[in-house]
């Protein structure tokens, strides 16, 4: 995993040795953010992690995301790292400083795409690879009922054709959230017109 070297005006100034501790409102965010990562089948602190730095808009160190969501030194790190191979947080790194500091993706169609490609992806073609093995097997003990066979070869058929959709999904998924700010931006007329 590939740290980025950056201006220093990149990274967000050097944090206190004590930054502030999270406000209540933080962490009632960030752990609904967990709760959500937690309900899509990742691990909760991941959600947690990505939410805080997203919140501060600043680069941590793993010691200071450590301390603020008082987590342990080696889970931290474990969470970092996937976080970065999924490209829902980066490495970085100002000129003349020695330890890596880690920010949030801020774009979310980005990210989504990114963790839905991997996460998904990789499953699938578990799937496709387990289903290819079952039929060598069927095909290898000579047993199997030729109606059992035409089952399996359209079960791995669907896991085809499933990993196509998805791959053309994310080629082009776009995400259109016009209509949801339109909604916000008609609620806050509306509000103001109840108070002008």
């Amino acid at each position: 995993m590939k740290g980025h070297w950056v201006a220093e005006d990149a990274v967000a100034r050097k944090q206190p040795e004590k930054p502030a501790p999270l406000a209540r409102w933080e962490a009632i965010a960030i752990d609904a953010v967990g709760n959500v990562i937690e309900f899509w089948g990742f691990k909760r602190n991941q959600g947690r992690v990505w939410a805080f730095l997203y919140l501060r808009g600043e680069a941590f160190s793993a010691a200071t995301i450590e301390k603020q969501l008082e987590l342990s030194k080696g889970g931290v790190s474990m969470l970092l790292r996937d976080l970065e191979r999924w490209g829902v947080v980066r490495r970085v790194r100002a000129t003349g400083e020695s330890a890596w500091r880690y920010q949030a993706e801020t774009e979310f169609v980005k990210m989504v795409t990114r963790v839905i490609e991997e996460r998904e992806s990789q499953f699938i073609g578990r799937v496709r690879a387990d289903l290819a093995e079952a039929k060598r097997l069927a095909a290898e003990a000579g047993e199997v009922r030729s109606d059992q066979l035409a089952r399996l070869e359209k079960m791995a058929a669907l896991a085809d054709h499933t990993e196509r959709a998805l791959k053309l999904f994310l080629r082009t998924a776009r995400l259109d959230a016009s209509a949801m700010f339109g909604i916000f931006k008609e609620g806050l007329e509306e509000a103001f017109r109840r108070r002008g």
